[in-house]
């Protein structure tokens, strides 16, 4: 009998591709073992996103929003159990499911989005410390051991902790997911131009008026910077880079399982505890919260200086974030996930 799994995730110009990208993660490891995944989201609203979901070989249903639409829906394609990754849902949506006994597992952070499941997946940093107070009968799978990654990104962790590298002039890569939906390409790259330092950056800037933002920035001599649109070449960018600087959201995991030096930026209020955590642990800088980098990009200048001129230190902090992810994460949560199905 086929196993047939629906993932239900959030996507679109505003919410960004985060849990599109983390939800592919899982999506690989359930085909990789014989599975039929469906995705359940407005991808089109992303062209992009809808692109790597498709080219994957995954079909695609319009978003539905009422616990009715999503029981008539997930009946009519003989699901097998359904995944969760949204914050936009109304949590009856989630009960009703469950309630209807079809197995059930939510992609989580902390208790944003109020989702209800069978197994609850918390994959950010130090979520096993957390004693969350969970739905009856389930089951919780928390920490970095459950780090969803896609395969790009599995075949380019390197197989030793990075060494120090000497690039004359240091390479920075600088990217905040698939829509960079609060604008913080051009506010880094004022920080970086503010170190009055040397080094080659490439940026992904996903529209014409981002583009032209970063491109307005005075820069200094020895500087250059690149600007391209949205990339399937995420992880060769990051692998070939000194330090990557990105938002503090489910990319942070990825750039550890890389080995990169990464420099994070709080974008938004639900990633102040994740970005807290890593930075904490020494594994990554904190180049600080996008709200104080609009006003003013000299508290970041202060942190990226040392970055840019420091071979030594990127890294460290490179093999420090290399040992926090080992990858296997999807594998752990299929596990569990085929377990709760047979």
């Amino acid at each position: 009998m086929t196993v047939r799994i629906g993932v239900r995730c959030d996507v679109g110009p505003k919410r960004g591709i985060g849990h599109v990208m983390r939800s592919l993660a899982l999506a690989e490891e359930l085909v990789r073992r014989g599975a039929e995944v469906v995705f359940v989201c407005d991808s089109h609203t992303v062209p992009w996103a809808d692109e790597q979901i498709r080219s994957r070989g995954i079909a695609v249903e319009p978003a539905v929003w009422t616990a009715e639409e999503h029981l008539a829906l997930f009946g009519r394609l003989g699901l097998s159990a359904v995944v969760w990754d949204s914050y936009d849902l109304d949590p009856a949506v989630f009960a009703a499911v469950r309630a209807s006994r079809l197995p059930t597992l939510a992609i989580v952070d902390g208790g944003y989005g109020g989702a209800v499941a069978d197994i609850l997946v918390d994959q950010n940093l130090g979520s096993e410390q957390d004693t969350p107070e969970l739905p009856a009968g389930a089951v919780r799978l928390a920490g970095l051991d459950y780090v969803l990654l896609r395969n790009e990104i599995l075949e380019l962790r390197p197989t030793q902790p990075p060494t120090i590298r000497t690039n004359p002039v240091p390479k920075v890569f600088a990217f905040f997911g698939g829509t960079d939906a609060f604008g913080a390409g051009p506010h880094v790259v004022r920080a970086l131009a503010a170190t009055g330092t040397a080094f080659e950056a490439l940026v992904i800037a996903p529209g014409d008026e981002l583009a032209a933002a970063i491109a307005a920035v005075d820069l200094q001599e020895g500087q250059h910077v690149e600007v391209i649109g949205p990339t399937s070449q995420l992880a060769k960018a990051v692998v070939a880079s000194d330090l990557v600087i990105s938002a503090s959201g489910t990319s942070t995991w990825e750039l550890l399982c890389l080995g990169a030096t990464a420099g994070l930026v709080c974008v938004v209020d639900n990633q102040v505890m994740g970005y807290e955590r890593t930075v904490a642990t020494g594994a990554a800088v904190g180049v600080g919260v996008l709200s104080d980098l609009k006003q003013d990009p000299t508290a970041a200048a202060a942190v990226l200086g040392p970055l840019l001129r420091d071979p030594a230190e990127r890294a460290r902090l490179a093999a420090a974030g290399y040992q926090l992810v080992d990858g296997q994460g999807r594998v752990r949560v299929a596990d569990a996930l085929f377990h709760l199905i047979s």
